[in-house]
């Protein structure tokens, strides 16, 4: 087993194929196939499944994906550490980002001072729901990624204090309120978010008593603001989510504070902290300078509290 071998099979299984991993890596095809059965016939199993729609992981190939990344995550971590002694900051980073509360307020800020610092390291950044970087770190696809706060399956790191609101179209009868309660929502068409805060979302309906009437879910929150615009429904955003300049495209909307306040903490995680690779470290030290700072987004506003002009 060599390290080459390694990260042929973790390239293959990301990106689900033998050509696209070949091009990736720059190499032949019958490079990567080779690479391969060398593998499986040193382990004695089988790692991929062929098929018409391409290659799937086998049942014993799934645990050893994990341990492969894990491998080559400590031979990079490793590689880091010798950069390090020899004067030089080199090396990649792998971040996994969700929704607009990272991928467009937390992560940009973040890295634009990273690279000030570190311009030599590589950075590789995925986006999904919450709950799939989750999953990415849990399975070692990435380095380091956002979460939402508490999670005990991780090393984790706050960073900023969110709150949900609820957002409904201008002439709707409840958007001159200051502070809305969940019951008041219940009798109103409901859109609901198919990403992962759907986990935060519904809890708040249950602890109230009462059901949402979900008419529509859908996945990306620019679409959630504009059926609300158009008066599909009415919903519910992390704070965070409502930048500046997504309120902007959506003139016709208005945001308002729940009561009780309905917190969340956004963080960042990582598998073990003791094995993390100095890029990791200090682009958690960075985020964490930033977050001390309070210059990690817009402070969220509370119920009753106004914007500065």
């Amino acid at each position: 087993m060599t390290f080459t071998q390694l990260e042929i099979f973790v390239m293959v299984a990301e990106l689900g194929g033998f050509t696209a991993a070949a091009d990736k890596l720059g190499i032949s095809q019958s490079a990567v196939s080779h690479a391969l059965k060398q593998l499986e016939r040193e382990w004695g199993v089988t790692l991929l499944s062929r098929n018409k729609a391409g290659i799937d992981l086998t049942e014993i190939g799934k645990p050893l994906l994990v341990r492969a990344r894990e491998l080559l995550g400590i031979a990079e971590a490793m590689r880091q550490e010798i950069s390090a002694v020899r004067g030089l900051q080199r090396g990649v980073l792998r971040i996994g980002s969700f929704g607009p509360s990272s991928s467009l307020l937390l992560l940009p800020q973040i890295l634009e001072r990273y690279r000030q610092q570190y311009p030599d390291i590589e950075i590789f950044v995925d986006e999904g729901p919450d709950d799939a970087v989750a999953q990415w770190i849990a399975e070692r696809r990435v380095d380091v990624g956002f979460v939402v706060l508490p999670d005990e399956r991780f090393d984790t790191q706050p960073l900023i204090e969110d709150y949900f609101v609820a957002v409904l179209p201008v002439g709707h009868r409840l958007a001159r309120q200051t502070q809305l309660r969940i019951a008041d929502l219940c009798d109103e068409p409901f859109i609901m978010t198919a990403a992962g805060a759907a986990a935060q979302i519904e809890p708040l309906f249950e602890r109230a008593g009462v059901r949402p009437k979900i008419k529509h879910r859908y996945s990306q929150i620019l679409t959630i603001i504009k059926m609300v615009e158009h008066g599909a429904g009415v919903s519910i955003i992390s704070s965070l989510a409502l930048s500046d300049q997504v309120m902007d495209l959506c003139p016709g909307v208005v945001k308002i504070p729940l009561t009780p306040v309905a917190r969340r903490s956004v963080g960042l995680a990582i598998n073990n902290l003791a094995q993390a690779s100095p890029a990791v470290l200090a682009f958690m030290k960075t985020a964490r300078t930033l977050a001390s700072a309070s210059a990690l987004g817009p402070t969220p506003r509370t119920p009753g509290s106004r914007r500065r002009s």
